[in-house]
């Protein structure tokens, strides 16, 4: 059984990495070189790790199942970008089952056969887009949003947009209140209703929700 690099196993959260009671599980590695990423030691070739298969993971998780089903909660895979490691959250979710709830949070700045993969084993996706604007995409991340475009366009297409909360951060420096705005306005185009907006800190961290405002009001989340 295939293993993989698990940077941290964190239990017993509740508020930000999905509903109820979630653990969350971050992988090593990222497409991308954000200016002020939130795990920076996660891009390192020397970050502490465990390999672990899916079935070893879930061993050792499943201690909290019957906080899981009491509050329908479960496991939310971050990272680093979790997206990279499809074939071990599917092979996860067929050790655990369909009643705990799986989530990733994703850049979605990934290829297409990777989602098209993972899909069947998520209940939710949170998806930092960062920015829109694929100039100002390209300044903070060093990359391009076309495979992250391409990747909304087809969550959309398979009828998904319902399991999708679409993050949009001010990031100072980098965008403006008008630009999420505009990022807004054009997620909610596409189809995606959920959209979560908050500013980070320089060490790239959530700090606040912004405003609600008739441009940037955001839709509130259950128990958020």
């Amino acid at each position: 059984m295939e293993k993989t690099e698990i940077a941290a196993i964190s239990r017993l959260r509740m508020g930000w990495d999905g509903e109820g009671v979630t653990t969350l599980v971050a992988f090593r590695g990222c497409p991308l070189r954000c200016r002020w990423c939130l795990n920076p030691q996660l891009l390192e070739q020397d970050c502490p790790c465990r390999l672990l298969s899916p079935k070893a993971l879930f061993e050792e998780i499943r201690q909290d199942e019957l906080y899981f089903l009491a509050t329908g909660g479960g496991v939310t895979f971050g990272g680093g970008e979790p997206l990279l490691h499809a074939s071990f959250i599917r092979s996860f979710r067929e050790e655990c089952g369909p009643q705990w709830k799986i989530n990733a949070e994703t850049s979605l700045h990934v290829p297409e056969t990777a989602l098209r993969e993972v899909l069947p084993a998520l209940d939710h996706l949170y998806i930092d887009i960062k920015d829109m604007d694929p100039g100002t995409y390209r300044l903070y991340t060093g990359a391009d949003n076309r495979a992250v475009l391409r990747n909304l366009s087809l969550l959309v297409s398979q009828g998904l947009a319902s399991r999708c909360t679409i993050r949009i951060p001010l990031i100072p420096e980098f965008n403006s209140q008008e630009a999420t705005a505009e990022s807004v306005r054009k997620v909610r185009e596409m189809g995606f209703t959920d959209i979560d907006l908050f500013t980070y800190t320089k060490n790239g961290e959530r700090k606040k929700n912004l405003p609600a405002t008739p441009e940037n009001t955001a839709t509130d989340r259950p128990g958020k």
